[in-house]
């Protein structure tokens, strides 16, 4: 079993706790699905957000679904004039089986954008 690292974001259309729930949410969902992976794949999660988002942890979407044994950590994105705003981002560390080139990294809505190259 290889530890791979699978990338994914999200924008969220306003700075609610609820809504930012909800689409973290539909986002790890994705991740996990994706890549046939359940909760005990995981190794860690890093969770970006950008300097706008101030209503809740992203990562407090990962606990409300069921992921409660895995080490999450926030940062705040580099806040870059141009950048998209209300975006976050996912880099999980995980255990698998696929190739580096099978990982499926997920960018959900507008924010396929920021990676045409990988957005599956």
């Amino acid at each position: 079993m290889a530890v791979r690292a699978v990338r994914g974001a999200v924008q969220l259309q306003r700075d609610e706790a609820g809504h930012m729930d909800e689409q973290v949410g539909a986002l790890l969902t994705a991740v996990l699905e994706r890549n046939g992976l359940t909760a005990d794949d995981l190794i860690s999660i890093w969770f970006t957000a950008t300097a706008d988002l101030h209503s809740d942890f992203p990562a407090a979407a990962a606990r409300k679904l069921g992921i409660v044994d895995v080490p999450l950590i926030c940062a705040q994105e580099l806040d870059i004039e141009g950048a998209m705003p209300r975006v976050v981002r996912v880099l999980a560390h995980i255990e698998s089986d696929l190739p580096r080139a099978e990982i499926a990294h997920v960018y959900l809505g507008a924010a396929a954008a920021l990676r045409k190259d990988i957005a599956q």
